[in-house]
């Protein structure tokens, strides 16, 4: 599924960018995806991925500077990073213990920390990295290095999600960042509906210009409260127009918060910038969907297939490893055909890590730190866990970081009772 994603994601953004249809795109890029992990096999996968991480951290600081340096000549970054945090942006802590609520600081370092414990430790996708290391200790270096680069790059990633926002408070903002959403509705009967909107939308944002031109406007609390009523209703005059973007057109993707930062980069950055961000874009997605696919491959060569063919020669097993990757990714590019992001990529990805994810730990911990336990009771523990993860999730009892706490917990316990029951029966 995460392949699947992985893959769907860049398509949306390139049929932005084309005007191609994005089932076409998907198509095109799984192909492109599959064709240089059967040549290259894990070589090829960590060969191209060591280059496209050198592309997304040159794009993101080119897009960094970029943006810093199109933001008005009065603005102090200080006075961004106050204006982001006005519009609650920076609310990065938040200590309430409400189990509900999607990302606090005890969701993060509790289900954030087990559910990377399993992504770094145990994903094939990861361990594959680890395990073509050419020595015990170089492998180490690049376990740490994963996790020490996973840091800057998620901060840039959001420090630059957060200057967009601050860069569109200033200049004209689009009431969907899809333009083709835009283009859709116009064609219909509701356009004029539409286009009121649209034109509301216009009026907010000279309003709001009007307030934050104003000299004092950092220092003056009656400015910045009437500033943020805009906003309010500026965010409300938008939740209308989705709301009538999806009865109108149900079939597109109204879900605008996607398509921000690539509006932004085909409008406003000179056009050697759009191919390097682009650039960056393709090969975030197509490295993950590549370890993807690869990993899968791995593991049903080595954990299946194997088991049951375990007399034949290597090359027979080097072309079923290519016929595996073959399959998978043809299995990625049909969950992708049919996937949206719901409410963004990253959201999406995370939430169904931690439906397995937590599970996967488990198992590990099991066999890590209690040899007792044998593969009978593990296996059962794991499905039993798995069901009560997911019912948990389906009934929406906590936010989904806590079922990587929840699954790691219960796989350990019920391994631990299951083992017990089989050896007391015998």
């Amino acid at each position: 599924m995460a392949a699947g994603i992985t893959i769907y994601a860049p398509a949306l953004i390139l049929s932005v960018v084309l005007g191609w249809n994005t089932k076409v795109l998907v198509v095109i890029i799984g192909l492109l995806v599959i064709l240089y992990t059967l040549i290259g096999g894990t070589q090829a996968v960590n060969v191209t991925q060591k280059q496209q991480m050198f592309i997304i951290f040159l794009g993101m600081m080119a897009a960094f500077i970029f943006i810093v340096r199109s933001l008005p000549e009065n603005l102090t970054f200080l006075n961004a990073l106050q204006l982001a945090g006005m519009n609650d942006k920076l609310d990065v802590l938040d200590f309430s213990f409400d189990l509900d609520n999607r990302y606090t600081f005890w969701s993060g370092i509790t289900g954030g920390l087990f559910l990377s414990l399993s992504y770094f430790g145990t994903d094939q996708s990861q361990v594959q990295r680890y395990l073509s290391g050419k020595s015990l200790l170089e492998s180490q270096r690049g376990l740490i290095m994963n996790g020490f680069l996973k840091i800057p790059m998620q901060f840039f990633i959001l420090l630059i999600g957060v200057l967009v926002f601050i860069f569109f408070q200033y200049e004209k903002t689009p009431i969907n960042f899809n333009p083709y959403v835009i283009e859709k509705v116009r064609e219909t009967d509701k356009r004029e509906d539409f286009n009121a909107m649209v034109t509301a939308n216009e009026i907010i944002h000279l309003e709001k210009q009007k307030h934050l031109k104003q000299k004092d406007f950092f220092i003056n609390h009656q400015l910045q409260s009437q500033y943020l009523q805009l906003e309010k209703k500026a965010e409300k005059n938008r939740k209308e127009a989705k709301k009538l973007i999806e009865k109108i057109e149900p079939k597109v993707e109204a879900n605008d918060k996607d398509y921000v930062f690539i509006y932004f980069i085909l409008n406003y950055l000179p056009q050697g910038l759009i191919g390097l961000l682009i650039a960056v874009i393709l090969s975030a997605a197509m490295s993950s969907s590549a370890s993807e696919i690869n990993a899968l491959s791995a593991t049903t060569l080595v954990d299946i297939y194997k088991r049951y063919k375990s007399d034949l020669k290597e090359k027979h097993y080097v072309w079923a490893g290519k016929a595996f990757t073959l399959v998978w990714g043809v299995i990625s590019i049909a969950f992708a055909l049919v996937g949206n992001l719901f409410e963004n990529l990253i959201q999406l990805i995370n939430i169904i890590g931690s439906l397995f994810y937590g599970t996967i730990l488990g198992i590990f911990l099991v066999a890590i730190f209690n040899k007792s336990i044998k593969e009978n009771a593990i296996f059962i523990a794991a499905i039993i866990s798995e069901i009560i993860v997911l019912i948990v999730f389906y009934s929406n009892w906590v936010s989904f970081l806590w079922l990587n706490v929840i699954g790691a917990l219960m796989t350990v316990f019920n391994a631990f009772i299951i083992q017990q029951i089989i050896k007391n029966k015998v």
